[in-house]
């Protein structure tokens, strides 16, 4: 079956599998500069022609690998992307989904409501530096409905040969 809404592809860059390299504040939302690293590994297939995908990703924090989901899907109707994810440490929730799209240069930006230990927050996720063999997701929280933000966790990937 043709695409005929190429938003759909826009996802299409991260087909396949990857080595992660991740960079994540040891606390969050109190001031903390201390980043801690570890590696990890994803794998994305596209589901419903283009519409969906789905990634399985292992991380290898410093406690422990432990193995998560992400979900997304397409509306053409709103021309927006949801994105779900599913923790293997808490395999019975779901998160609620972040909502967004990529821009004229091929940026991606997402963004969700949720509660973080108690207060109401603000959360984005960004989709920059695209290429073939590399692209980078970053997530940030703002606690002042989106005036300010804290980077908290940067995934640096590369395409696994």
């Amino acid at each position: 079956m043709k695409r005929t809404d190429t938003r759909i592809s826009d996802f299409d860059f991260l087909v396949g599998r990857w080595h992660v390299r991740h960079r994540r504040l040891k606390q969050r939302l109190i001031g903390c500069t201390e980043w801690e690293c570890f590696g990890g590994t994803s794998e994305l297939r596209l589901l419903m022609n283009g519409h969906g995908t789905i990634d399985d990703n292992v991380i290898e924090l410093p406690a422990g690998t432990y193995r998560a989901v992400t979900l997304r899907s397409y509306d053409p109707a709103s021309g927006q992307w949801a994105i779900w994810w599913l923790d293997g440490r808490d395999p019975h929730r779901i998160d609620a989904p972040m909502r967004g799209g990529f821009d004229g240069d091929g940026n991606g930006a997402f963004y969700a409501d949720e509660d973080f230990s108690g207060p109401p927050i603000r959360v984005r996720f960004l989709w920059t530096d695209i290429t073939p063999q590399s692209c980078r997701w970053q997530q940030a929280f703002s606690i002042d409905g989106g005036l300010s933000w804290e980077t908290n966790w940067v995934m640096d990937f590369a395409r696994a040969a």
